[in-house]
């Protein structure tokens, strides 16, 4: 490839691919995209044309384009474009226009340094809106295609600054070592050959160097990721009043709501993601009380909000938590969560023990959450006849208009299982409702009373229904009871070590009260068909686990990387070295007590080993060399004028086994001169500055004069 058509080639693909990477980052559509793509095509055939188009022309025509900014932006508020993406989209336009202006004219040097800064500008307005390790692939690829373009922009810059001169050569242009050379590909490809890897040992050595800038770098907390769209859709069943069949309308969505990565133990079988507990029913909707909705704001210690304590560290579960932007403050954690750790101004804890934090409808949100999985031991729970303090009142509250049927039918369930205790009832109601009862998001209970048309007619629903139906039920048995909205475990995704839990895992189940262990236990009503998680198998889905693990990797060590990370890599480092440095200690310890016991034995293999060695370093010397020259210990002296017009003799026995011979009344200059030999007589003039000038020949030319003498050598060889 020659250098001018490599230097063009890489400008435009420096473009190309900015211009990529802000269509997969949603800054710029695909039509637009595609339209740049075909003018960028356009342009490349004009090159070097009359059809280009003037300076002159594209000047005026980029500062007719500034004013189409304000309008565009205008454009983009009358069509109802959300707020965060007007100016984007209006930027994105001008960008994409001034591109294809910049290209479709004659370019001098300054066009190609604006195009170049348009393509910086396009990658980084894509920096600001792609939270995706997709932005990874294309700014390397950007970044190797930019630095092999500006180092081919200086080079030829300082081409046309370069006078022609003369040069003084040994061999001439037109020797069979000119030839070979020009066979070979040449000095005009050369350079063009060999950028491209020179841009890649630069961008390693960028990247090898910004690395631990990176790691260090003082930064402030990021766990708060902007999106360049809106909050899901339809997410309900959140908020401080839900009626009654909501979250079934956000099963049917298969939207993902959050990854959730374990770091240490894992919790029990059946943990769920906990979001709002709600304890007041008024027969159609459950809501927060006014006692519920009294929250505590936490204190924030560097971003460490405790929310309550544990006894059981064992039983510690802590959570790394990848939130995506929803309608709600709710942060959600494993059942009892006593800690949070992420980059919020303040967290609330409500009465019922849900966090909140402030809303993030167009934010991705990263945290860490420590809960208590621990749970009570059953024998305690059925023993348990202690009395509700009264302030527990509300969570044996029951609606006016409640149909009788429901008491009769927890109290026929209690009595059939012979229930002595509130554990057992629970458990018994539990599986009632598990067995006796279909699962369904289809078939929806309705009417002026839902719950008795649930529990009397249909027979069949999701998981509000269930339990709804056991907490009204425990109720009316005298136990407190309270219904928590939430999220089943999800997906578990082996390549990412997390799990995906979307909109169709939301999920409600009930929390009963027990006040001799002061805790809420968990009891899940809804039948295993409501229960069971959906495993994704095949090619396809395996491809989408292993992206769905590098964008976990990349949003919270890239993207997220803040203090709190920091910390972390740090004491994680500081552990290892400690190891390291242990392991180290026991093996240089274990090695010393070994020399101590065989000091003798080793001493003896360390000198053998020696003299052996020197014995055959000695042997081969002198089988080189011969036996003077191999047991001299001083280097000779060597003359270094003699040695450099060695090259003379070579010279003379070359020409002799031609039949040439100098006569001896010619000098070695007049010998050279009547040959019409042009190597001879650069070499013979190179002899004269040595021999009679008292100069010393540098080593390339010394070189030089070495290959042109093995070329003639092995020409001469060749034809004998």
């Amino acid at each position: 490839m020659r250098f001018k058509t490599y230097f063009r080639t890489f400008s435009y693909a420096t473009i190309a691919v900015a211009t990529l990477t802000l269509m997969l980052a949603g800054g710029l559509s695909v039509a637009l995209a595609v339209l740049l793509s075909l003018l960028m095509v356009a342009a490349w055939k004009l090159e070097d044309t009359r059809w280009q188009l003037s300076e002159r022309i594209g000047l005026v025509v980029v500062l007719v384009s500034i004013p189409l900014f304000f309008i565009d932006w205008k454009y983009q508020q009358s069509v109802g474009a959300q707020a965060g993406r007007v100016g984007v989209n209006a930027l994105a336009h001008l960008i994409v226009f001034l591109s294809a202006v910049k290209l479709l004219q004659a370019k001098k040097d300054r066009d190609w340094v604006f195009l170049y800064l348009i393509s910086f500008f396009e990658v980084l307005l894509a920096a600001g809106l792609s939270f995706s390790p997709v932005f990874l692939g294309t700014l390397t690829l950007y970044l190797l295609c930019g630095l092999s373009t500006i180092i081919a922009f200086e080079i030829q810059k300082a081409r046309r600054a370069i006078t022609v001169t003369e040069t003084h050569l040994l061999v001439p242009p037109d020797s069979r070592i000119f030839r070979n050379a020009g066979r070979r590909g040449g000095k005009r490809t050369a350079e063009a050959n060999r950028l491209p890897f020179v841009a890649l040992v630069l961008l390693l050595v960028i990247f090898v160097l910004a690395l631990p800038l990176f790691l260090v770098a003082p930064r402030s907390g990021a766990a708060a990721l902007t999106r360049s769209g809106g909050s899901l859709g339809n997410f309900v069943g959140f908020s401080e009043s839900v009626t009654l069949g909501e979250i079934g309308d956000l099963k049917r969505d298969n939207a993902v709501v959050m990854h959730v990565r374990i770091e240490d133990s894992q919790p029990a079988s059946g943990f769920r993601w906990r979001g709002v507990a709600l304890d007041e029913f008024t027969g159609r909707a459950w809501r927060k009380s006014s006692e519920a909705r009294r929250t505590t704001e936490k204190k924030n210690d560097k971003g460490f909000f405790q929310i309550g304590t544990t006894e059981g560290l064992h039983q510690r579960t802590t959570q790394t938590i990848f939130l995506e932007s929803i309608e709600s403050p709710v942060l959600f954690a494993a059942s009892r969560p006593i800690a949070i750790q992420g980059d919020f101004p303040i967290v609330r804890v409500d009465a019922e023990g849900s966090v909140q934090a402030r809303r993030h409808e167009f934010e991705r949100v990263i945290y860490k959450a420590l809960s208590d999985t621990a749970q009570p031991d059953v024998a305690l729970l059925r023993s348990d006849v202690r009395p509700y303090p009264a302030a527990f009142a509300r969570y044996k509250q029951l609606p006016d208009s409640l149909d009788p049927r429901i008491d009769a039918l927890a109290n026929a369930i209690v009595a059939n299982a012979q229930a002595r205790n509130r554990y057992d009832e629970a458990k018994a109601i539990e599986s009632e409702l598990q067995t006796a009862y279909g699962y369904s998001l289809q078939m929806r209970a309705g009417g002026p009373d839902p719950l008795s048309d649930f529990l009397f007619n249909i027979k069949t629903g999701h998981c509000e229904y269930f339990s709804t139906a056991m907490a009204m039920m425990l109720r009316t048995r005298g136990t407190a009871a309270r219904v928590v909205n939430g999220f089943l475990p999800g997906e578990y995704n082996e390549a990412a070590g997390a799990y995906t839990v979307r909109q169709s895992d939301a999920h409600s189940w009930v929390e009963v009260y027990f006040p001799e262990t002061r805790a809420w236990v968990t009891f899940d009503p809804t039948p295993a068909a409501g229960r069971t998680e959906p495993v994704s198998t095949g090619f396809a889905a395996q491809l989408g686990k292993y992206a769905e693990a590098l964008e976990l990797i990349w949003l919270q060590y890239v993207v997220g990387y803040d203090k709190q990370e920091q910390r972390s890599l740090a004491l994680s480092l500081q552990n290892q070295l400690f190891v390291y440095r242990r392991s180290f200690v026991q093996i240089f310890s274990a090695v010393r007590e070994a020399i101590a016991l065989r000091s003798g034995a080793i001493t003896f293999i360390g000198f053998t080993g020696a003299a052996a060695f020197l014995l055959v370093f000695v042997i081969r010397r002198v089988r080189r060399f011969g036996w003077r020259r191999g047991l001299r210990l001083s280097k000779p002296q060597v003359n270094r004028d003699a040695s450099t017009v060695v090259f003379y003799e070579r010279l003379l026995a070359l020409l002799a086994r031609r039949g040439v011979k100098r006569d001896p009344d010619l000098t070695p200059l007049e010998f050279a001169s009547g040959l019409d030999f042009q190597p001879a007589l650069s070499i013979t003039r190179a002899y004269n500055r040595v021999r009679f000038g008292g100069q010393r020949l540098s080593s390339a030319e010394l070189q030089e004069i070495d290959q042109t003498l093995k070329q003639l050598e092995g020409e001469s060889n060749a034809s004998r």
